[in-house]
């Protein structure tokens, strides 16, 4: 299927391996040049080298932190004017809700919700100038439901939808979309180390019976970018087999939530 981005410019978030790793795979498969981005620069460069080796694109690596503003110059400066930006980030970790402080939860706001306001900052006016734009925020099933041990990740993702519904209302008759993708639980290498009772439980209580893969999670986001999405925007996609429908079931448990 030709999505009509070939020759786009995109910047792939926390994109050295995981859910990220996919979706910058998956653009390069669509004819995208690709901006990938990771902290650690030997795992960035081999995963830039792989996927520019499987599909012939254009990848240029930027290894920085995005959550802090020289890494968010070193990335822009590699693309300044995107097509196409795909926020994926992460943390903070699990965490007794009492006992989580004040600094992490700032930390996590930072990651989460203020990284990509900035960013979708930086790029949004070019998108519009130029009548074409595609926002994929990457939150979770966890910002609508909730998920035992994880108010940080749960209430900051729950933040970024918030962004996502006003940069797509404010953008519609520009050109540019704003969506996010709501994943549930993907055979990332964090969720691969999870002790295997609690995998057994979440896999459980997820309908069809296994997690996802990250180019299950990737496939939705490189069709938003797409041409034929510039219908779709301000939407929550949920893509987690069905465990949406699961997740206070979920978190209830005791063997994942700890009570």
């Amino acid at each position: 299927m030709d999505l009509g981005i070939a020759g786009r410019k995109a910047i792939v978030c926390a994109s050295s391996k995981g859910l990220g790793k996919g979706c910058a795979r998956a653009l390069a498969e669509a004819g995208c040049e690709v901006v990938m981005n990771g902290r650690n620069a030997d795992v960035l460069e081999a995963a830039a080298k792989e996927i520019a080796a499987a599909t012939g694109a254009k990848i240029t690596p930027v290894a920085c932190d995005v959550g802090t503003e020289d890494g968010r110059k070193a990335l822009l400066s590699a693309c300044p004017a995107p097509d196409i930006l795909v926020n994926n980030n992460g943390g903070p970790p699990p965490k007794d809700f009492r006992q989580i402080s004040r600094e992490e939860m700032i930390a996590g706001l930072d990651a989460n919700m203020m990284t990509p306001i900035i960013l979708v900052q930086s790029v949004i006016d070019g998108m519009a100038e130029r009548g074409f734009g595609r926002i994929v925020n990457i939150s979770s099933v966890a910002a609508r439901g909730g998920l035992a041990r994880q108010v940080g990740y749960s209430a900051t993702k729950a933040g970024l939808l918030g962004l996502t519904h006003t940069v797509a209302l404010e953008y519609a008759r520009k050109g540019v979309t704003c969506n996010a993708v709501l994943p549930g639980m993907v055979e990332t290498e964090n969720v691969k180390a999870m002790p295997q009772e609690i995998r057994d439980a979440a896999i459980a209580a997820t309908p069809v019976r296994r997690f996802g893969e990250p180019e299950e999670i990737a496939a939705l986001v490189v069709f938003l970018c797409g041409d034929e999405a510039g219908y779709i925007t301000g939407a929550e996609i949920d893509i987690s087999g069905g465990g949406h429908l699961n997740t206070i079931a979920l978190g209830s448990r005791k063997d994942i939530s700890g009570r």
